[in-house]
């Protein structure tokens, strides 16, 4: 268990007692802080979090248990522990009552103190895995497929997941590399751990640190109150970085400290918090080139890329297209409590010869809109023109002969159309991704072909 990561306030007008529990709580690893009146104490606690309080029950200018309401209500994973040389069963059963985790009585013996300082630690862990976990529900995890390139990944993730090992997943949009990262995640055994995934690409740069390190109260304007960050809520799982590639110099160069001293403190607070963890990383770049260009640090991809593992496009893998399609098109159907329509043998044709640029992704979306709007079958008809228009083949179009510039500017505009038609204008970060270009090039160029409207 890291001690590191709690800090303790002790509130007892006794200096002996603050003295004795600093001393013990110190050598133990956390940080502490002390106050000697009711006043002191709330001054303190409005200057910062605290996660655990141990309050005397009698203080110089009030009850202590008058600060337990407080405490719970600016901040509820706060345990408050009372102290007291004069403990009797009301007290104690008035103090519980208003929310204390725990009751010690003087004098005090360092065993007992760290015996409840643990089991309000684990409990303090436990909230924080039980936060993340509802804000964000562990989505079902299977890997559909029997084609060889799916068998090779399965065996892959298998023999990655028995380790500690770090891990870097290469593949396309869409391809589904979060899913190959949770698998790996819940056959380990940090399976019973937060998976905690970061979004690499849609952070601003100036929001990495808090979203990576958290912040205490009052680190920066609408700081309100302490906020742990994903390293922290990690602690013991996995961490995930998606579209890592994504990341600036200036973050990649935080994220590498961090990985390899394993240690942080939260912005705006000095104390150091050491976490367990295990990266998993993801991107749809190629690295090797992205080093080439002075765009991600080698030494970074080292660290983070000790098991590449290759995600197959779905193009690669035959038959499982119409596995996939069949799944989700029944997924949808049943959650949407609609019949599920029949596939006719023409349309599965069309799906084996798709180059599937937006990978499962793409495929999910179509079955879903497919399950919404066919009757009972879904025909060749059924399907988007960009499938099956009369002059377009696997998402290869023909212009005639023509000077080479012009069916380029044909062939660009022609490709920006179809991913409006498909993600649309709202899905413009996404559209840039798969096209491969900047989202400012994508801007220009939709207003150069006239595709606002």
């Amino acid at each position: 268990m890291s001690t590191g990561n709690l800090s303790i306030l002790v509130v007892d007008d006794e200096e002996n007692i603050k003295q004795l529990l600093r001393d013990i709580l110190e050598d133990e690893g956390y940080y502490v802080d002390v106050a000697s009146s009711i006043t002191e104490a709330k001054n303190k606690l409005r200057e910062k979090d605290f996660d655990i309080v141990f309050l005397d029950v009698w203080l110089p200018d009030g009850e202590g248990t008058d600060l337990i309401e407080p405490i719970k209500k600016e901040s509820p994973h706060t345990k408050v522990i009372m102290i007291s040389g004069h403990a009797n069963i009301p007290v104690a059963v008035k103090a519980l009552k208003l929310g204390a985790y725990d009751f010690l009585e003087k004098p005090l013996s360092t065993e007992a103190i760290l015996a409840v300082l643990e089991k309000a630690h684990e409990q303090i862990k436990k909230e924080l895995e039980f936060q993340f976990l509802k804000e964000k529900a562990e989505d079902h995890i299977e890997i559909i497929g029997n084609s060889p390139p799916i068998q090779k990944l399965k065996r892959q993730i298998e023999r990655v997941a028995r380790t500690n090992a770090w891990v870097m997943i290469l593949g396309e949009n869409g391809t589904g590399k979060e899913l190959v990262a949770k698998s790996i995640h819940y056959l380990s055994d940090r399976a019973d751990k937060p998976f905690v995934d970061i979004n690499c690409a849609a952070i601003p740069d100036d929001l990495f640190e808090a979203e990576l390190f958290g912040y205490e109260k009052g680190a920066f304007t609408n700081a309100v109150a302490r906020k742990p960050g994903k390293l922290e809520i990690a602690d013991g799982g996995t961490l995930f970085l998606d579209e890592v590639a994504d990341l600036s110099l200036r973050a990649q160069a935080k994220l590498l400290r961090v990985l390899e001293e394993k240690t942080f403190s939260r912005l705006g607070g000095n104390q150091k918090i050491k976490v367990d963890l295990r990266v998993i990383s993801a991107t749809n770049k190629d690295i090797e080139e992205e080093i080439r260009k002075g765009n991600f640090r080698q030494d970074l991809a080292f660290r983070l890329s000790v098991v590449p593992i290759k995600v197959p496009p779905l193009r690669e893998r035959g038959e499982d297209i119409i596995l996939l399609a069949e799944y989700f098109l029944k997924k949808s159907c049943l959650e949407n409590k609609m019949e599920i329509p029949e596939i006719f043998p023409e349309v599965k044709k069309v799906f084996l010869k798709y180059s599937w640029p937006g990978n499962v992704r793409e495929l999910k979306n179509l079955m879903e809109r497919l399950c919404i709007f066919s009757e009972g079958v879904i025909t060749v008809d059924d399907l988007p023109d960009y499938m099956i228009g009369k002059d377009r083949k696997r998402g290869v179009f023909t212009f005639g002969i023509r000077p080479l510039k012009e069916v380029r500017e044909l062939a660009e505009k022609e490709a920006i159309k179809l991913a409006l038609e498909r993600y649309g204008k709202k899905n413009l970060k996404e559209i840039a991704k798969i096209l491969d270009i900047d989202l400012s090039s994508l801007y220009r160029k939709i207003k150069q072909y006239n595709l606002e409207d």
